[in-house]
């Protein structure tokens, strides 16, 4: 195997078969030692949690794939926390899809003057660049295809494609009366026809989710939704 990215969460191996190896690890994102799906450092080291996000996204995957989405996806390793996927070519230097069911976090960061903390938004979806230095900027529609990162085509699929996924989740959740407030995918381009494909991961710690008014840490998402 050759270490070909190291990330914040994962590390990515090529194969040399034509597939990579994702290496889950068990830092998650924040700041100051509290948890954030859309921080850009890793803000905490919790023993156990890339295992555990691996068996959630393998769970989701599973499913997307049923739906007749294309994802990355070709098997896992819960034990060896590794997931084989099939390259993907990035939209740029990686885009971030956000679904939005509750107003928190940089929306109200940036939407506070008018939005209430908590609102109900109607499955909201905004794109922002992978771009640590300038802190994931949001972009627009038009932007992207100026910039040669997305055309509008494939704008409307992501959009298209992410609310079906988030839809599909967020009803999951909810069999286990857990509430979707926010997730981020990630999407990408796979095989010889450059399809638009699901890629990354789905855990705990893309989403924020609660049960009974309660906040709900990754661990403990994971352990509810995978329970017998």
């Amino acid at each position: 195997m050759k270490l070909i990215y190291k990330g914040k969460t994962k590390d990515v191996y090529d194969l040399k078969d034509g597939s990579y190896l994702l290496q889950f690890k068990d830092d998650v994102t924040g700041e100051d030692g509290k948890f954030d799906p859309g921080a850009n450092t890793v803000g905490l080291t919790i023993d156990g949690i890339g295992q555990s996000g691996l068996r959630l996204t393998e769970f989701f995957f599973e499913k997307i794939n049923q739906m007749g989405i294309d994802t990355h996806y070709i098997d896992s390793d819960i034990e060896k926390s590794t997931m084989t996927v099939l390259p993907a070519k990035m939209f740029g230097e990686g885009l971030e899809v956000i679904c939005r069911y509750r107003a928190v976090g940089s929306f109200m960061r940036r939407y506070g003057k008018y939005a209430k903390e908590g609102q109900k938004l109607d499955s909201y979806v905004e794109i922002t660049l992978k771009d640590d230095d300038r802190n994931d900027p949001l972009i627009t529609k038009d932007a992207l295809e100026m910039l040669g990162i997305l055309n509008n085509e494939e704008y409307d699929i992501l959009v298209q494609l992410t609310k079906r996924i988030c839809s599909m989740i967020k009803e999951e959740l909810a069999k286990k009366g857990i509430e979707l407030y926010d997730i981020k995918l990630e999407f990408g381009r796979v095989g010889e026809d450059n399809r638009i494909a699901l890629i990354d991961e789905i855990s705990g710690g893309n989403m924020r989710t609660y049960k009974d008014g309660e906040y709900l840490e990754p661990f403990q998402l994971e352990n509810i939704i995978l329970e017998d």
